[in-house]
């Protein structure tokens, strides 16, 4: 398939592409590359998938309208997966605009080029954040998401209701993945694990939010990627027969879903860190600080739907996943 990837240069979007453009898909990469985090790592990425005959790359911002439709209208992909956004819940108080601009402006230009040069299927990343206050754990597919903590998870349930509206109006075939704390080798250096290793090997003062309390459902990057891959290639179809009285927000009438994608294995950060500590082969030092404005207290994904309609969950223990992160670290920056 001819499969139109966002965010190619990102940590999710660039190990698709990888597996993509190995088992033959030929891939179209669209970042812009800003400088959120370091351009070099972005570049370097980049080196893993440019040389493959298969994969072109554009450097072009979502919110640049006339750019997006020139490219869909060129290529006219079967498949497009959105995973482009200006991610970080920190970084979306200090700077809100960016936010609107590539995630909802962005994610516009993508329905509408998708409804006007229609393909087969668009995945969307949403995101663990919208659960937001929800105190009721495992978190469900169905349970409400009214009540975001931070705008970068309002804009991610903004993705999911805009989806929706395109799925009913136009046929625009969507699936849309709340993704679970994902981390792994290749990374986002503003990640607690990317931060908490190049402060440990540097000797320097870790701070650990909640005094280390709150727990994720961290989920390992290849995980992530075998669930992507199987959900791309089966596209949600319509449900004339779906009953709104016994409404499930995950489903609809239109072609459109809604699935968790986490590890269903919480872990307290303290345990995440202890672990990394092992793998590092050396003890941290620690600011213990109070909860960050914006962050959920606990995570915790039922998968469910993920299960049943794809036969599979992701499984990867923390100890195997930090590392293979470690690892990975110690090569890319020779320390």
């Amino acid at each position: 398939m001819k499969i139109l990837v966002t965010g190619s240069a990102g940590f999710i979007g660039n190990a698709l592409s990888l597996c993509l453009l190995q088992r033959g898909d030929e891939v179209i990469g669209v970042d812009n590359l800003n400088d959120y985090y370091s351009p070099r790592l972005k570049q370097a990425r980049l080196a893993r998938i440019q040389d493959y005959p298969s994969y072109q790359h554009h450097q072009i911002a979502l919110e640049d309208r006339d750019a997006i439709n020139h490219l869909f209208e060129q290529e006219r992909p079967d498949r497009v997966v959105n995973l482009a956004a200006q991610a970080g819940v920190r970084y979306s108080i200090e700077n809100p605009h960016a936010y609107i601009d590539s995630n909802i402006v962005g994610f516009m230009n993508i329905l509408e080029a998708c409804r006007h040069y229609p393909v087969e299927h668009l995945v969307f990343a949403s995101s663990s954040s919208v659960y937001g206050s929800n105190s009721k754990l495992p978190f469900s597919v169905n349970d409400s998401v009214d009540h975001p903590l931070s705008l970068y998870a309002a804009s991610k349930k903004t993705n999911e209701l805009m989806a929706h509206t395109y799925a009913h109006l136009f046929d625009v075939a969507s699936t849309g993945l709340r993704f679970f704390t994902v981390y792994g080798p290749w990374g986002r250096p503003d990640m607690a694990l990317f931060k908490f290793t190049q402060k440990i090997l540097a000797g320097e003062a870790i701070d650990v939010y909640n005094y280390g309390k709150h727990q994720r459902d961290f989920t390992y990057i290849d995980d992530i990627i075998e669930g992507l891959l199987r959900v791309l290639d089966q596209a949600p179809e319509a449900n004339p027969s779906y009953n709104s009285a016994v409404a499930q927000a995950s489903r609809s009438h239109a072609p459109y879903r809604i699935y968790n994608i986490g590890n269903q294995q919480p872990t307290e950060l303290i345990r995440y860190i202890e672990v990394l500590e092992d793998c590092l082969g050396k003890k941290s030092k620690r600011n213990l600080l109070p909860m960050q404005a914006g962050d959920v207290l606990d995570t915790h994904a039922d998968v469910t739907d993920l299960i049943a309609d794809f036969s599979y969950q992701p499984e990867t223990p923390i100890e195997l996943g930090i590392e293979n992160f470690v690892r990975w670290y110690r090569q890319y920056y020779q320390v």
